[in-house]
């Protein structure tokens, strides 16, 4: 959905705890005739107040080269972020922009995908940290599907887990992008793989639109007795965030004036706070999933509202949440200094 600067000026705040360090572990980069969203952008965003002192850049199709043929193409987009940080927008910005890369590898093609992980090592210079394949998927025409078109029950199919099995050979995490009907699936996965390190996007995807709208109590009830299951595999962490997308049904964007961080911890408290108590502060981190988010409010509102969240946490609980189950998760360089 398109991101509207002018409504989104409607509202500012004077940052809070400016001083604390963030690594943001999920936004995106993309160049297209009616949104762009690059470095530039980025540093716009980040540098609004907050101490954002790294991110991790995750896949979202950006600049594939069909040239190199179907499998190999998603390298493309690996390539596009890595001359995206290489080029010199501003040598004094504090943040060291995708620190991290979470590529796309079709894990349908079984051992075969490793040439594909392969060509992504060779382009992000040390950089890749994790394969996503998003299998977000409803039967209802309302629900857009994954950007990957993914068929039903993706992360149960044989070719897909052929290929998954080779993640921990590349020591690599997965990200998981599924809607909270599909959590059980992402069980069975993570049972499975054991020792694979799963981070689920987006506090696992509850939405709130189409068949699901006005059914709020109903899908939370069902998303957080599926969380709970998955907090007891210790080998699947998540991310707290991905809330303020049209489709968690909260219509924010379509209001006369932004939310404000009050508003958005509001809504977002009881889900945050569930896969805290579950998972625990060693197994969650605030992301914030721009410019996908940025259709219902700003970098800075947003991240005021996590830490209005986080207000009654200690500082190590905070640093968790904020910066270090990042860092740690995705091994990134020490992001507490600045970048050069």
């Amino acid at each position: 959905m398109p991101v509207n600067p002018q409504w989104l000026s409607q509202h500012q705040e004077e940052i809070l705890e400016p001083e604390l360090p963030i690594c943001d572990p999920h936004h995106h980069l993309w160049d297209y005739p009616d949104s762009r969203y690059l470095v530039p952008e980025l540093l716009q965003d980040t540098g609004s107040g907050h101490n954002i002192r790294s991110t991790v850049f995750v896949e979202c199709m950006s600049a594939y080269e069909d040239s190199l043929g179907s499998a190999l193409a998603p390298v493309g987009e690996t390539r596009f972020v890595m001359r995206q940080t290489q080029q010199d927008y501003n040598p004094d910005h504090a943040t060291r922009v995708a620190d991290g890369i979470v590529a796309f590898a079709d894990l349908r093609l079984g051992k075969s995908v490793e040439q594909v992980i392969d060509a992504h090592l060779d382009a992000a210079g040390g950089r890749l940290k994790g394969i996503r394949h998003a299998c977000g998927w409803d039967a209802d025409a309302s629900i857009r599907n994954s950007h990957t078109n993914p068929p039903p029950h993706l992360y149960l199919d044989p070719d897909f887990q052929a290929g998954f099995a080779c993640l921990q050979e590349f020591d690599l995490v997965f990200d998981a992008w599924l809607y909270h009907t599909q959590l059980e699936e992402l069980r069975t996965l993570a049972q499975l793989f054991p020792d694979q390190t799963f981070i689920i996007d987006h506090v696992g995807g509850p939405l709130g639109i189409g068949p699901f709208a006005g059914k709020r109590e109903e899908v939370f009830n069902q998303w957080r007795e599926s969380m709970s299951l998955l907090a007891q595999q210790a080998n699947v962490h998540v991310k707290l965030g991905g809330m303020a997308m049209a489709i968690n049904g909260f219509d924010w964007h379509k209001r006369a004036h932004p939310p404000s961080s009050s508003d958005l911890a509001a809504a977002m408290a009881p889900y945050i706070s569930h896969c805290i108590e579950e998972f625990g502060t060693a197994r969650c981190m605030f992301e914030s999933n721009f410019p996908v988010d940025k259709v219902s409010c700003s970098y800075a509102v947003l991240w005021n509202a996590f830490k209005r969240l986080a207000q009654d946490f200690s500082i190590a609980e905070k640093a968790q949440l904020f910066h270090d189950n990042a860092v740690r998760l995705y091994s990134l360089t020490d992001s507490s200094r600045p970048s050069t």
